[in-house]
């Protein structure tokens, strides 16, 4: 009879992990879920500079309140100053994701939010103009041609994000600080511009976007 109990317990117990387990199992599942943004701000601010500046992002809610989200884009810019006359065009990518931090109990896509991304550009550099000191002190200068270069870096952004009219459209705000990790040189000269990352005479600088986001 002890056997017997004993084994009846043993099963009920089996039985009711397996039951458990399955639940955890199930708990979370992913729902496939989009958000495409456009950077408009800075498209529109192409009209009036030198900078060109195309960009995008698609982000997913990949567990609560957790989001993956890869940026897309191509810049063009020049450099002149202190001498110099530089080009650089090129795309560039960026790979990360980002937590919410507060939401709106109404909407909960509404809210703050941080995170942290790397970056890479592959572009096309010239140097028109390179200053150097000529014979008794006079300025010279050294023209390189076009050579194709890379650059690397690491970017956090924190902004917010707030639904338009009850409708599928969003206005999402971001800044986003940058730390040069690391880029290919010319003739020994580290890049005066990285697409993506922007004027790169000193390895930090802040980037800034205004999109117009429709989630699926």
């Amino acid at each position: 009879m002890k056997t017997k109990l004993t084994f009846i317990l043993f099963f009920s117990f089996c039985l009711g992990f397996s039951q458990e387990k399955d639940s955890v199992k199930t708990k979370y599942q992913y729902k496939p879920n989009f958000t495409v943004g456009v950077d408009v701000l800075n498209a529109a601010l192409s009209a009036f500079s030198d900078r060109k500046l195309f960009q995008g992002y698609v982000s997913s809610e990949i567990k609560k309140n957790l989001h993956a989200v890869v940026d897309v884009g191509f810049e063009k810019n020049i450099y002149q100053k202190n001498g110099y006359d530089a080009t650089a065009n090129g795309i560039f990518g960026k790979l990360g994701g980002y937590y919410m931090l507060s939401m709106d109990t109404e909407n909960p896509d509404n809210g703050f939010y941080a995170g942290a991304k790397m970056a890479a550009s592959f572009y096309n550099q010239e140097y028109k103009k390179v200053p150097i000191r000529g014979f008794g002190g006079s300025d010279q200068y050294l023209a390189f041609p076009s050579v194709n270069q890379s650059a690397y870096w690491l970017e956090g952004f924190a902004g917010a994000r707030v639904q338009l009219f009850k409708s599928n459209l969003y206005v999402d705000v971001n800044a986003q600080p940058r730390f040069l990790l690391y880029s290919t040189k010319q003739e020994e000269m580290k890049p005066m511009i990285v697409p993506g990352f922007g004027k790169s005479s000193t390895k930090f600088n802040v980037g800034f976007s205004w999109n117009l986001a429709y989630q699926f």
